[in-house]
């Protein structure tokens, strides 16, 4: 992932005292882009942020062209951010769907494969409240159609987040009822399974949890999650 935006990316750079200018930046990812025979052996696709989308390397070869050159197919965040949920207490949903069917294109004629859209979901007391979860997973449906509509690929990211002091149980049933609300909507949305990825969270308690779970525990957790929700498809 080199999706980060300007304000994620000044943190990582200040971190190594370098400037964070766009001469800079491009360099970063000309290095990573760059790495050797080792990259394309283990990683079959970048997602991008749109100033990378359309940035070359310093004999003016576009960073797109040296990736597919690998074998490494180009992707594309084209969500725009979280954004407060009217009507909750604290949640959010993710903006970015006006003008989204035109940037896809846009971004399929450039040489994008594959686009990423995230939602955020908090476990609390009370959260993730029904109006939160069928608001997200809606949004993640519409951009999963729009992508396809366009050629790309959606990459379909609910993401339950690890904020809290809820156990393994919680952060569970949490992550079912989350996705379950997610491929509802897809399917409602007419969106072809067969043509999405699913970059699903880890289920695992609550960062502030005082009880603490093993690797197999969390592993466990996630993959029942995980299989009593996501289609065979």
């Amino acid at each position: 992932a080199t999706r980060h935006n300007l304000v994620q990316r000044r943190k990582r750079l200040s971190q190594i005292n370098v400037e964070n200018v766009e001469e800079n930046r491009r360099l970063y990812r000309q290095l990573l882009f760059s790495a050797g025979d080792d990259l394309k052996k283990n990683i079959s696709g970048v997602i991008l942020f749109h100033e990378t989308m359309y940035q070359k390397d310093s004999n003016g070869k576009p960073f797109t062209q040296i990736l597919k050159e690998q074998g490494i197919i180009p992707g594309i965040k084209v969500d725009k951010g979280v954004v407060p949920l009217a009507g909750t207490d604290g949640e959010c949903t993710t903006q970015g769907l006006d003008g989204l069917s035109e940037r896809c294109a846009q971004y399929k004629a450039d040489g994008a494969g594959f686009c990423k859209w995230r939602c955020v979901l908090k476990i609390q007391s009370h959260t993730p409240s029904y109006l939160a979860m069928i608001e997200n997973a809606n949004v993640l449906a519409r951009y999963a159609s729009i992508c396809q509509q366009n050629g790309l690929v959606p990459i379909v990211e609910p993401e339950v987040l690890p904020d809290g002091n809820h156990d393994l149980a919680t952060a569970q049933k949490i992550t079912e009822q989350v996705l379950a609300f997610t491929y509802k909507a897809l399917a409602d949305h007419n969106v072809f399974l067969e043509g999405t990825l699913l970059k699903p969270n880890m289920v695992t308690a609550g960062q502030a949890c005082e009880t603490k779970y093993t690797p197999q525990q969390v592993a466990y957790a996630t993959v029942t999650a995980l299989q009593r929700t996501v289609p065979s498809a």
